[in-house]
């Protein structure tokens, strides 16, 4: 890695940002647009600021309205279930003035010099484009007040923007939107400065429950186009036999009976990847065929011999040995406050625990798809991406093609969860198609393919020890964290935690221990390690707040009192005083760690749940995303052993909402998938393959085993001058340990590793 991309893997940016800063020279120049560039030497700015192409706020790209005064509104960020197709357009029409009944949305092709940046990943398309889509509804309705004021001859102070309508106020008179749309397009865009955005108190839209998803009715219909959807005349459907080892090459295939197959086209050796790529895709042999049957069939029948290479002894058993020893002996020292060794050899007590998480999948209900064609030497692509530029990038470097000869179609996914920030499989298809002279391919993703070849969630050991003194209150405090890192796929292997996976959760837990040290040993990387939903916040929280339960019945004390008590007194705490040089990519000032805000989802999770009048309650509370969330879970465990969960109380905080029910949605999936990651999910290694093929082996939680009753508590937040934190991600950090402190709660047994499966009913009998 060079120096460049060490500075900026330190700034804790993803694989996207390192080579968009790293290339950016200058400022780009989009006629009417404010795009902001930033050169590897600004990687200081914070927010949207920090970002490649930053945000735009130019209405005449976002904002087209019609002659019949209907109004289109451009989402460049992708929609996975989180509602953002609905929540920008939202926000847009609420300073427009805009009838919702009137508004429609269109997908933004891959361009970020155009709409800004298109990266939709780390809870922050709210976050940080909020105010851009606000200056951008502003702008258009000053437009529109412009326009009407000149067909009327009045002063612009006379007249005002009204439910999709200008009112001139002395007289009465009203003129659409539509009357008014070809005139308002001509005027100059308000300079940025001279935009004036609502207050809060006039919303129409923004913050209000029961707003529909505005695709919600072509979705539930089969209208929506999600990634394996588009078709063309003549198009060849492909499948792709991958190494089943990181690493691995084709030795020797033989064909012969696969070509036998009825409708196979073609059967061919993948192109080795481009060593510059920014995701290399797989080894292997694609079949091709005139439809996805006969191409998985043709598939089966290929005889390949594999070399492994070096991952090809990867066991995951043996692995686990492999961390817990390292984390079982001192590491790098990451944040060091007090005098640990001093503070632990006076402690009345000690408590010493150690917590494991395996290799997990993203196993989203789409599994990876896409589409691509090529005419005339440019590359049309058609996929359920989350990077939409990263996409582009990919597929002019594999191609060999100007980058401005790549177009990149963003559908629908179904489901992304960090899987679909990582487009080989959208590579795979564009390679494909040029291999066939430019031949639509859609390549289809099996869920075998799918478990197989993930950048999966790393695997983890969590090693914790405190000492108490003696009433009861920690004076010392040891985490050691060793898990492979996501920088190993950018290469070389870094083998440690880089700065924004020590950020989530482990050196910048907001609790009030005078003494106390973080380290990170090394853990080196046998199979793609990738973003996933709320990345290392998943084992960093399992481990300290199970850890917190564990303390708390050492000491002989209530756990919600126990965990008030360690967080100690309301303060705001600089992440840089915890050694977060991250922070999320904000500015420490602005989003400094409120410890007030902690107590307080934790006091209402508690009280909703009805705490301290219940058997069988766990409690974890974790900071992440620049949210708070608390979560209350009840169990109950029967003399079979069978694990019931009855209800879970989830209290969060992101300051201001935009679209209450997609919050609670968010919840209530982070809820659901949480319990199913703590109770089934594991991917296991034999000779570095996966062992686990279907949903058969890597089970999810069903409707007959996901909780009874989800009930979330948003802590209302009306001032706005509250900057916004993430929604998508932060609910599913605290759902395993809270699940598991219940069923400590029930059973007395302690769970220190996931999936739970056994443990629990074990425990029971």
């Amino acid at each position: 890695m060079s120096a460049v991309l060490q500075r900026l893997a330190e700034a804790g940016l993803s694989r996207r940002e390192f080579i968009a800063k790293l290339t950016a020279a200058g400022g780009l120049v989009v006629i009417g647009c404010k795009t902001r560039v930033l050169a590897a030497e600004e990687a200081e700015k914070y927010g949207a600021e920090g970002m490649p192409h930053g945000t735009v706020d130019n209405p005449l790209i976002f904002i087209a309205i019609a002659d019949d005064g209907s109004v289109t509104i451009a989402v460049h960020r992708s929609e996975m279930g989180q509602g953002v197709r609905t929540g920008m357009p939202l926000i847009v029409a609420d300073e427009l003035e805009a009838d919702w009944s009137k508004v429609r949305v269109q997908q933004a092709p891959a361009d970020e010099a155009k709409y800004g940046n298109q990266d939709t990943d780390g809870s922050r398309s709210t976050r940080h484009f909020i105010d851009p889509m606000r200056r951008c509804g502003a702008a258009a309705r000053a437009m529109l007040e412009k326009a009407a004021a000149a067909a009327w001859n009045v002063p612009v102070t006379e007249v005002r923007a009204q439910n999709h309508q200008v009112v001139h106020e002395k007289t009465g008179r009203k003129l659409g939107y539509g009357a008014l749309a070809r005139k308002a397009a001509k005027i100059p865009v308000p300079a940025h400065d001279a935009v004036k955005l609502k207050t809060a108190q006039e919303f129409r839209l923004i913050g209000k429950e029961g707003t529909a998803l505005l695709d919600g009715a072509d979705i539930v219909t089969g209208k929506a186009q999600y990634g394996i959807d588009p078709w063309f005349e003549g198009m060849l459907f492909a499948v792709i036999a991958r190494s089943p080892v990181l690493g691995g090459k084709v030795k020797h295939f033989d064909d012969a009976e696969a070509v036998k197959v009825p409708g196979v086209v073609k059967v061919l050796e993948m192109p080795a990847s481009v060593a510059d790529a920014q995701f290399h895709t797989l080894a292997g042999i694609a079949v091709l065929a005139s439809n996805t049957g006969a191409a998985m069939k043709a598939r089966s029948a290929l005889k390949i011999e594999w070399d492994d290479g070096e991952n090809g002894s990867y066991d995951s058993d043996l692995y686990r040995a492999e961390l817990e020893k390292a984390a079982r002996s001192a590491g790098k020292v990451v944040r060091s406050d007090g005098d640990f060794d001093g503070a632990i050899a006076k402690a009345a007590r000690k408590v010493e625990a150690e917590y494991y998480l395996p290799h997990i999948a993203h196993a989203t209900m789409e599994p990876p798809a896409a589409v691509a064609r090529i005419v005339a030497g440019k590359c049309e692509v058609w996929a359920p991406t989350q990077a939409p530029q990263v996409t582009r990038e990919d597929v002019s470097k594999h191609l060999g093609i100007p980058f401005d000869n790549v177009t990149v179609h963003v559908t629908l996914l179904g489901g992304g969860f960090g899987r679909k920030s990582k487009p080989d499989f959208a590579t795979e298809a564009a390679v494909l198609s040029k291999v066939m002279d430019g031949r639509p391919v859609k390549v289809t993703w099996t869920r075998d393919d799918d478990l197989h070849h993930d950048f999966f969630h790393t695997v983890s050991v969590e090693h914790l020890q405190a000492g108490l003194d003696a009433g009861g209150k920690v004076t010392s405090w040891l985490h050691r964290s060793v898990a492979p890192s996501i920088g190993s796929i950018f290469g070389p292997d870094p083998k440690h935690e880089l700065p924004f996976e020590l950020g989530l959760g482990l050196i910048n837990v907001p609790y009030d221990i005078p003494n106390l040290r973080i380290e990170n040993p090394e853990a080196a990387a046998h199979t793609r390690i990738g973003w996933f939903r709320s990345v290392s916040n998943v084992p960093h929280a399992f481990a300290v707040q199970s850890f917190v339960g564990e303390l708390a019945a050492a000491a002989g004390k209530d756990h919600r009192e126990f965990l008030l008590d360690l967080i100690g007194a309301p303060r705001l705490i600089d992440p840089r005083s915890q050694k977060d040089s991250w922070n999320h990519g904000e500015s420490p000032q602005r989003y400094p760690v409120d410890t007030g805000r902690l107590r307080r989802v934790i006091e209402t999770a508690t009280r909703e749940a009805g705490w301290g009048t219940k058997r069988g309650l766990g409690l974890a509370a974790h900071y992440s995303f620049l949210s708070y969330t608390a979560v209350v879970a009840e169990v109950e465990v029967d003399k079979t052993g069978y694990l019931r969960i009855p209800r879970v109380d989830i209290a969060f905080d992101c300051g201001p909402v935009v679209n209450p029910d997609r919050v609670r949605s968010q919840l209530e999936g982070a809820v659901v998938m949480g319990v199913s990651l703590a109770t089934l999910g594991e991917i296991t290694f034999k000779r570095g393959r996966s062992q686990q093929d279907n949903f058969h082996q890597y089970r999810v939680t069903r409707m007959d085993t996901a909780p009874r009753e989800i009930r979330v508590h948003l802590l209302p937040a009306t001032d706005w001058s509250i900057p916004l934190g993430g929604v998508g991600e932060p609910g599913l950090p605290p759902v395993a340990p809270a699940l598991c402190n219940a069923i400590f709660a029930v059973t007395g047994r302690r769970i220190r590793r996931m999936p739970i499966r056994e443990q629990a009913g074990t425990a029971a009998t």
